[in-house]
């Protein structure tokens, strides 16, 4: 039996780093000014604690982008898979060349794009889209505030998030 309705529980668990956050926080402020000086070692780091909480839960929250999509993603020691209704794959993010958003298909389409291999198109939607953040976060050089403006941005192109510097010139060839 639960007392809150099923919107009221899907808003509080899309934003459950901001409210642990904001917990923290609070009992933090209460440690330190409510008892005293005999626990500011412990309520300082918990304020400090729950606003760094509170700033990656805001991130987190803007970048989920619901559920109920077709397919499912897992992330799994660096490999990014997709297991789709039609197709699939996985790529390796120390192999990844590109990351772009695409907002010419419905729902938009994360493109995964590596050397070699076609790319990898996984829908904003998908089951277990969530993980995606930390694994787009350990690219090197992602700007995160870029990634989250070009995943709200309802325009219908695709735009490219990050991309690997290349260490040879573009028209230079290997054979």
């Amino acid at each position: 039996m639960s007392f809150l309705r099923a919107e009221a529980r899907a808003t509080l668990w899309h934003w459950r780093e901001v409210l642990a956050g904001g917990a923290l926080l609070l009992a933090g402020l209460w440690l330190t000014f409510r008892i005293g000086f005999l626990l500011d070692f412990v309520g300082i780091p918990m304020i400090i604690g729950g606003a760094a909480l509170i700033w990656l839960g805001v991130q987190r929250a803007r970048f989920r982008s619901g559920r109920g999509g077709p397919g499912a993603v897992a992330v799994d020691e660096g490999e990014v898979t997709y297991f789709g209704p039609l197709t699939g794959g996985s790529v390796a993010l120390r192999e990844l060349e590109s990351l772009t958003i695409d907002g010419n298909m419905f729902p938009a389409h994360w493109r995964l794009e590596q050397r070699g291999a076609p790319p990898l198109l996984i829908p904003v939607n998908a089951e277990g889209s969530d993980a995606l953040f930390d694994a787009f976060a350990s690219l090197p050089g992602l700007r995160t505030e870029q990634m989250l403006s070009a995943l709200k941005s309802n325009r219908r192109q695709a735009i490219v998030v990050w991309q690997r510097g290349t260490s040879r010139p573009e028209g230079l060839l290997l054979h």
